[in-house]
């Protein structure tokens, strides 16, 4: 499980020299030259972000150019808007990248997956604008940048236009599904209490509660222009996510889908998209001269890619010229041979579905693997049956809650357990019925459900003893108590099995302090 908080908050960092992974200083494309200025931005919380601004060394007429800030995915860094920059400085755009705190270069410990990365954001527009060589500002971003983009586009109208290329919809949707997708060791019937656990430590570690990270309720309330893109094959942040984003935005929007996955290089024709998009919102000055390149001629001129010429800049400055090919897609295929787009993985060793280790999950029947991690929480039943998933309907707040949803979950186990009575045709008075046996324990939890029907005491079945209903003394868990009181009896018809006791087992390291109840309960 701390794999997991790991995964979401502390990912790898990207690993990058600024001096080879990111375009030159100065570089000359359809004869223009570019600079790349590097720079430093603090955010409120004090984090120093690497940034850097490609813009065209000479302005058109001296006038302020639009800017687009490229806002990197998840383990991601500044030099993934490389791209970004070869595609829009061509079209008077300015190309503004960094390294969102906890990334990449910049300081600042943890990951939050938008919630402080729009804060970086914010810093970087107050300084653009403060700048005053930037008119308009546009947003592109990328799995997690694309989520940063869509929160601080809600809080900022003055936004022209956004690229959001695979935005999740629900951090805690998101997390339910990469358990499935890439079998995390966390027992099926314990997802949304693991996911509780996590949420609680990423609140200590982070800072930021992931229940806040729903961009569908952000998007109810942004106006701002946006073009949604998805890959098709995406099993990482499945195109479901930017589908139910796109039905509840606002603004005005537009939405393309494209074979690949979630790392996949994007296709030519959606890179052309975005480019048209950019220009329509940011409406940037027109380019004189040969320049941009074929799919868009009904919107800009022609021209080859022109090798170096006379320039104003001296001799010493003249790094390369970028690139020697005839078109943006080769140019986009060289900054990808230089440096490829940062990944998003999961960790080495969760290993993904229809692999070796789903196989020997599966002869393991019990749910149990060698390799679990030590402080995975995990409900059995002592008749070895397979861990079930029962839907709770809602993550819980508070103890009352967590008491409530355990005790239904027991609750519901032991209706299993009746129903496989019935369908082995047992006698009688081998079956268990457990929605009476432990309407007691139910109600001494659940203050809030005082007016419970009444059992038949005709037919009610009494809880045993607590010497009964204890696990054996070798068994390595701790028993959630259930035992009723020792005047009550069994019924005639109603002998508790052996195999039919329920307990709650928690697994735990050596060096661990031993679990009780309390585990479950808020810690607020």
């Amino acid at each position: 499980m701390e794999q997991f908080v790991n995964f979401i908050i502390r990912p790898p960092r990207a690993e990058y020299d600024p001096e080879h992974d990111l375009l030159e200083k100065d570089f000359m494309m359809k004869g223009r030259w570019y600079h790349r200025k590097d720079l430093e931005v603090k955010n409120s919380r004090g984090d120093v972000l690497q940034c850097s601004h490609y813009m065209p060394v000479e302005l058109p007429e001296g006038k302020p150019l639009p800017c687009v800030i490229y806002c990197h995915g998840n383990s991601g860094c500044r030099a993934d808007g490389s791209e970004a920059a070869v595609v829009l400085l061509l079209s008077n755009i300015t190309v503004f990248t960094l390294d969102f705190s906890g990334s990449g270069l910049s300081g600042g410990e943890h990951v939050t997956l938008g919630w402080n990365e729009k804060d970086d954001l914010k810093a970087v527009v107050e300084y653009l604008r403060q700048d005053g060589n930037v008119s308009l500002i546009g947003l592109w971003g990328r799995s997690m940048g694309a989520v940063t983009s869509l929160m601080y586009g809600a809080e900022d109208p003055s936004i022209a236009g956004m690229i959001l290329d695979s935005p999740f919809s629900d951090l805690v949707d998101l997390m339910m599904e990469l358990v499935d997708t890439y079998k995390f060791p966390l027992p099926k019937f314990t997802v949304k209490f693991a996911i509780q656990f996590m949420r609680r430590a990423i609140q200590k570690k982070a800072k930021f509660d992931i229940m806040d990270l729903n961009t569908i309720k952000v998007a109810k309330s942004s106006f701002v222009p946006v073009l949604f893109g998805h890959a098709l094959n995406d099993d990482f942040i499945r195109p479901h996510h930017s589908d139910r984003i796109y039905e509840a935005y606002v603004g005005d929007k537009n939405i393309v889908k494209f074979e690949g996955d979630h790392n996949s290089p994007r296709p030519q024709f959606f890179i052309d998209s975005i480019n048209i998009f950019f220009h329509n919102v940011l409406q940037p000055p027109e380019v004189v001269g040969p320049t941009l390149y074929d799919p868009l001629d009904d919107y800009f001129a022609k021209g080859g890619w022109s090798s170096m010429h006379d320039t104003t800049i001296p001799q010493s400055s003249m790094q390369k010229s970028l690139p020697s090919s005839s078109s943006i897609s080769d140019a986009i295929n060289e900054v990808r041979t230089k440096r490829p787009m940062s990944r998003t993985d999961v960790p080495s060793n969760v290993t993904s579905s229809g692999s070796a280790s789903e196989t020997k999950e599966k002869e393991n029947h019990d749910g149990r693997d060698s390799s679990s991690s030590p402080d995975m929480i995990s409900f059995d039943l002592l008749n070895g049956d397979e861990d079930v998933e029962y839907h709770l309907e809602d993550i819980p707040s508070n103890a009352e809650e967590e008491e409530r949803m355990l005790m239904r979950a027991v609750m519901e186990s032991l209706k299993d357990l009746e129903v496989q009575s019935l369908e082995n045709k047992e006698a009688p008075e081998k079956r268990v019925y457990g929605n009476n046996a432990f309407r007691t324990a139910q109600q001494s939890l659940l203050s809030t459900q005082a007016n419970q029907p009444e059992t038949d005491s005709g037919s009610g079945d009494a809880l045993p003893s607590s010497s009964e209903s204890s696990a054996p003394s070798e068994t390595p868990a701790s028993s959630l108590p259930v035992s009723g009181s020792s005047s009550e009896k069994v019924n005639e018809t109603g002998d508790m099995s052996a195999v039919a006791k329920p307990t709650v087992t928690v697994e735990r390291s050596s060096s661990s302090s031993k679990w009780d109840f309390n585990f479950f309960k808020n810690s607020k």
